[in-house]
């Protein structure tokens, strides 16, 4: 047994490295990044070691081990990362957002399900990544709508493309190379829609035990950011009603501006002439200054709507010396300092715009309601300030002594020009996809080179979209599973599945195998593990004299079930950051269910297959 061991000590020296990052990555006592880099640094340090070799005497290089890095699987997902962006800058999903959103507000479920069907049904066709990337913004906004995080959808988002991946054979790729190696090795074909009876009843197992608890044991959870900019802090600005405003000859109703959506008319000023509440048959003319109270987002939405306003208040005393050279406007709060010079100022008297390169869309003051013009109001410190401009005077404004910039809180404004243009990439790049015209990683690698070519976004944007966490957590995962496949982990693992379920039947093993490549599929890549156990499924189906075409579909399921952890699959990775997940989130609502799917497997298969 000692001798045993010391011959194969690598491969058991594999086995406790993974187990230690599993370990590490769920006590989130450290960052998911400095546990990848030292897990690869430790293998990298272990196959150095003399008699550190594969299973079959050769060398482990460390281009293998740091083959990840490279990984076209890696390559695609940072790819898709500055797809996604570019939809962003570019409010190239406002539209079926907004309608979505809209449609919440009056029938809320229906709604919700009609979203999950759409990523369904599209997933099970096309690859999965875009499908979840397009699907981001309108998750996150009908979270917002919903007045939940978006940690309460981004997960299930994930997990039903990969239900979806279950029920064609082109749903994911995993399907195609287990397809492959059965057919290389029975010379039988599986036919496209042949899983799909069998993959449909699982998928629906999966999606009530999403509607169930995603209610119990999904966080609640917010970062920073998204806590204050939900936090409702009510801003004065104000709006000039011009010829062909969008307010122009508007009529309250109820006292009301329904144009002014979620914001309070606090006074209109015409002329010399203040207008208070209520707002009784009163029509909006043009020289009108409709002063409101409202939150950030309000205002937000508001321009962003109407591209055109927001161009005319940037445009509004634009001082001849202001040529930045920038058409990318941003949002950021900023305090008046204690001891500015700019208290007791108003920003007319200041001329704000000439001496920032911002415009002041609002002012918040917590000490009392103010109900005059914008330009008015002597600022004191502790207002916060509302500012627009071009990022280059926010990254100036940071050295200001009476300014005390919220870097947090910027945030940039759709670059909406070029919204169609962002369309017809991400559509390009997904039809490419999924008619096999190119893979989906040098569609996406071309899409995202079109995105900064075409200006949908710039390469400071692009640049900022890539997640080093997930670069770093990918490239680690899959140097793991390179060791334990080199040293010959894996293979023993599934053999001795295999061996402990024989005794017990066809069932057993069938049901034993399922369980091995559910959890093997979390810790090695999905198609690894399918590739791996293919021929090792059909090995047990000649020994037990059954038919092969159950053993493949077992490890076809099983290898789709990558819910228990984020480096099982490309989509939980994407929706790691948005949801502001830890490794232990996965664990503790999907590892619940990979239990799940193989119970419902195994009551399953003896009335699908007859056993």
């Amino acid at each position: 047994m000692t001798a045993d061991l010391l011959a194969h000590w690598p491969m058991w020296a594999s086995l406790a490295a993974v187990g230690v990052t599993i370990i590490f990555y769920m006590l989130d006592r450290w960052s998911m990044e400095l546990v990848s880099i030292c897990v690869i640094a430790a293998l990298l340090l272990l196959f150095s070691l003399p008699g550190a070799t594969a299973s079959d005497g050769t060398e482990v290089s460390v281009a293998v081990l740091l083959s990840g890095f490279a990984n076209p699987a890696l390559i695609t997902i940072m790819a898709l990362l500055v797809v996604g962006q570019g939809l962003f800058q570019t409010g190239a999903l406002e539209g079926p957002t907004k309608a979505l959103v809209r449609s919440y507000d009056r029938r809320p479920a229906v709604t919700l399900l009609g979203a999950f069907f759409a990523v369904f049904f599209t997933s099970a066709f096309t690859n999965n990544t875009p499908v979840v990337i397009m699907f981001l913004p309108i998750m996150s906004a009908i979270a917002a709508r919903m007045g939940a995080s978006t940690s309460r959808l981004m997960m299930p988002l994930s997990f039903v493309s990969i239900f979806a991946g279950m029920t064609t054979l082109i749903g994911t790729s995993t399907n195609l190379l287990a397809a492959d190696a059965y057919e290389r090795l029975t010379t039988e074909q599986l036919g496209f829609f042949d899983q799909s009876v069998f993959g449909l009843m699982l998928a629906a197992v999966g999606m009530f035990y999403l509607l169930i608890a995603s209610r119990i044991l999904l966080p609640n959870r917010e970062d920073f950011t998204e806590t204050m900019m939900k936090s409702g802090k009510q801003f004065v600005a104000q709006f000039e009603v011009t010829p062909g405003h969008f307010l122009d000859g508007k009529e309250a109703i109820a006292g009301m501006f329904p144009d002014l959506k979620d914001m309070t008319v606090r006074m209109i000023q015409r002329g010399e002439r203040a207008l208070l509440p209520p707002y009784d048959e009163v029509r909006l003319l043009p020289g009108d200054l409709v002063i409101v109270a409202a939150t950030r987002q309000a205002l937000t939405d508001l321009l962003s709507d109407k591209p055109a306003m927001l161009e005319d208040i940037w445009q509004t005393g634009v001082p001849e010396t202001d040529d930045t050279g920038e058409s990318q406007l941003g949002l950021v709060e900023a305090v008046i300092a204690p001891g500015s010079r700019m208290a007791g100022r108003t920003v007319e008297m200041l001329g704000f715009r000439r001496l920032t390169r911002a415009v002041t869309l609002g002012i918040q003051r917590r000490s009392r309601m103010i109900r005059t013009k914008l330009g008015q109001i002597r600022l004191e410190a502790g207002d916060t300030l509302l500012l627009c401009g071009p990022i280059s005077a926010f990254r100036d404004l940071r050295a200001s002594r009476d300014l005390i910039l919220l870097e947090w809180s910027q945030s940039e404004f759709p670059t909406t020009a070029r919204a169609q243009v962002a369309r017809l990439i991400t559509v390009g790049m997904v039809a490419a996809a999924a008619t096999g015209i190119a893979s989906i990683t040098l569609a996406s690698i071309v899409a995202a080179t079109l995105m900064i070519l075409l200006q949908c976004l710039n390469h400071r944007q692009a640049a900022r979209s890539l997640d080093l966490r997930i670069y770093l957590v990918i490239a680690a995962a899959l140097a793991m599973g390179a060791a334990l496949e080199s040293t010959g982990a894996a293979k023993m693992l599934a053999e001795l599945v295999v061996l402990l379920a024989s005794p017990y039947g066809t069932l057993a093993v069938l049901s034993a195998i399922f369980l091995a490549v559910a959890i093997l599929t979390n810790i090695l890549s999905n198609a690894a593990t399918a590739v791996l156990f293919t021929p090792i499924a059909i090995s047990a189906a000649e020994q037990t004299g059954s038919d092969p075409f159950p053993f493949l579909l077992a490890v076809i399921y099983a290898a789709n079930c990558a819910f228990a952890t984020p480096i099982a699959y490309q989509t939980n990775m994407l929706v790691m950051g948005p949801g502001h997940y830890k490794f232990g989130d996965f664990l503790r609502f999907g590892g619940p269910l990979v239990i799940l799917m193989w119970a419902a497997f195994t009551m399953i298969a003896p009335w699908r297959f007859g056993l």
